[in-house]
């Protein structure tokens, strides 16, 4: 494990001897452009002096610091950037454990994330977010971690594997690197006072942390209401009006570019072109895959998508720094390059591109020119993590049949309908054929069959439905046991023969995502861990999803980041529609809803 990072108290003497040149420096960034988030400048020929991974001198001159072992790193001239923070994310999105995921991250200049475990919290409880808890304690970097509100997200339209209490939340918030509350999706039960929502809130607000929200919903007595019950922030905005209408009530606006959320570029003009003061505004990733870490970058490519949407470079990059760190109550402790502040650095030669060319934290270098330096302390995930895949008995295809309404030659059903790059469905409606007393799906409409397959408590249970958007044609299905937030194990196909494979399939592994053609398998991603992550290089991952992805398309799926919708259909707390192990849920009105309509509607 790597030793913790002394707090200032700690080595605050030492940082002012080093500062006025009586104590010798670790190390001396030397004569770089100094990005200087509290002042938004550019200040050229600056050098920095790190000691005890805190800065202790930032000016035109550190000679005085330098003694016979401080490590020299010459900036010529490029830009001393503070390393990033994702304000909002899941590190299980990644398909990665937390040390995988940083290991990913690192070389792309993330050095602090706020991470959400809430999708552990739906399949292990209490005891896997302290597992969580426990690993991003000994990251190189700064991992911080908020307690999980909801589990389940929306209560009575759902269950998960362990349900998390007020009490655990009062717990939770005495351990060192709880940071605050994950986001509040259960926002009706907020709007209407639900007790058991409104406790967990008071004991973060009465342990002086930050809530996070998640509003997704366009009703905007609604949100004014929400907003009274305490969240600080919300990434859930997709359009300009959104993100002006949080800030209106003193929430951060948090505006994500992640594998499948593609929000930015709706949201900025409220900065670029409304004139709203850009320190209320946090970019982050909410979820992010392995292949997007790997391929395409992390808060780097966020930030980078920002400029090119018209932000100021150092705006945006105030607000994948300063504006996260300020929000978390830790402005003295990360997010800039001033004195007293843990020691994260990024050096980059150009401030618009923003290529990541050495990344220091903690006063460490742990990357250089794109390539992990150093490693990450192993964590042993226990037995217990790695079988949580109890569906009860084997699958046949037979478990996937959806009985029509007797006597019934057609029917008109409901169908979810999914959204590219967005969250939200829609709640369609299709007329479909009756086959042998089955309803069927209908390739011409691009309706197929959707699946969720209770597995937390071996209840054998089978939800069955439709969906739409996909594109799949022929025999095939797609499987996972990443089904946001509940985890149960959802599949699309259009053959139940190929859906009972996958069914089997995961649970033979021990959960992860597979896709089957015409009786054979075609890709496997393996995530023991919860159903959820990998202990895995990311690289090693990344292959195996971009394989998944690859024959996803061979099904004839043409969605960008298919399989992140896939992973969304029983999020009970977006609207419009979803699937649960309770039923088909509308998610406007909340409640469960038949899956066929009757002749009147």
């Amino acid at each position: 494990m790597h030793a913790p990072i002394k707090t200032w108290a700690d080595v605050a003497s030492h940082l002012i001897d080093v500062a006025s040149g009586r104590a010798p420096t670790d190390m001396v960034i030397r004569q770089g452009q100094w990005v200087n988030v509290h002042s938004r400048e550019v200040i050229p020929n600056t050098d920095i002096a790190i000691a005890e991974g805190r800065f202790a001198y930032c000016g035109p001159d550190a000679s005085h610091c330098i003694g016979p072992d401080t490590e020299i790193i010459e900036a010529n001239g490029r830009y001393i950037i503070p390393g990033l923070c994702d304000g909002h994310m899941h590190v299980e999105s990644g398909m990665l454990t937390t040390t995988q995921f940083a290991r990913a991250v690192i070389p792309h200049g993330t050095t602090s994330m706020f991470t959400d475990p809430h999708e552990i919290a739906n399949v292990m409880g209490l005891e896997g977010v302290r597992l969580m808890h426990d690993e991003a304690l000994q990251q190189r970097i700064n991992v911080f971690v908020q307690m999980p509100s909801c589990a389940p997200s929306a209560p009575d339209l759902e269950n998960t594997g362990h349900e998390l209490t007020p009490d655990d939340v009062i717990e939770a918030m005495q351990w060192p690197n709880i940071i605050g509350l994950g986001e509040m999706m259960n926002f009706p039960g907020v709007m209407n006072n639900d007790p058991k929502m409104l406790a967990i809130i008071v004991a973060t607000q009465r342990a002086g942390k930050t809530v996070g929200g998640h509003f997704a919903s366009a009703d905007l007595d609604g949100f004014r209401a929400y907003a009274a019950g305490g969240p600080a922030d919300d990434h859930e905005g997709t359009c300009e009006s959104d993100a002006i209408m949080r800030v209106r009530q003193g929430m951060r606006s948090m505006m994500r570019l992640g594998s499948a959320w593609h929000d930015v570029e709706a949201q900025v003009t409220a900065v670029t072109e409304k004139g709203l003061d850009p320190r209320n505004f946090i970019l982050c990733t909410d979820d992010c895959h392995s292949g997007t870490l790997v391929h395409d970058g992390h808060m780097n490519r966020v930030v980078r998508h920002a400029i090119d949407c018209g932000l100021d470079p150092l705006i945006a990059i105030q607000m994948a720094t300063i504006n996260t760190a300020t929000h978390f109550g830790l402005e003295r402790e990360l997010g800039s390059i001033t004195p007293g502040r843990r020691a994260d650095v990024i050096l980059s030669s150009d401030l618009r591109a923003l290529p990541i060319e050495t990344v220091i934290a903690r006063g460490q270098i742990v990357a250089q020119d794109g390539k992990l330096v150093g490693e990450e302390a192993p964590f042993e995930w226990p037995k217990k993590a790695r079988q949580s895949v109890n569906m009860g008995k084997e699958k046949t295809a037979a478990d996937f049949d959806i009985v029509a309404p007797e006597g019934a030659n057609q029917v008109k059903a409901r169908v979810i309908g999914v959204v590219e790059n967005q969250a939200p469905t829609k709640a369609l409606i299709a007329t479909l054929s009756v086959e042998g007393g089955l309803a069927v799906g209908d390739e011409t409409q691009d309706v197929c069959q959707v699946a969720l397959v209770e597995r937390h408590r071996a209840t054998g249970t089978v939800t069955n439905a439709f969906v739409s958007g996909f594109g799949y044609f022929g025999d095939c299905a797609v499987a996972s046991t990443v089904a946001h937030d509940s985890h149960h194990m959802i599949i699309v196909g259009t053959s139940k023969a190929d859906m009972a494979f996958a069914a089997n399939r995961l649970h033979e592994v021990g959960g992860g995502i597979t896709v089957w053609k015409d009786g054979r398998e075609l890709a496997l991603v393996k995530l023991p861990i919860g159903g959820l992550m990998s202990d895995a290089d990311a690289h090693k991952v990344a292959a195996d999803a971009h394989q998944m992805i690859a024959a996803i398309v061979e099904c004839g799926c043409t969605l960008n980041n298919a399989y992140m919708q896939h992973s969304l259909l029983a999020l009970v707390v977006i609207p419009e529609l979803r699937i649960s192990d309770v039923g088909l849920i509308d998610v406007v009105l909340f409640e469960e809803t038949p899956l066929f309509l009757k002749d009147r509607q």
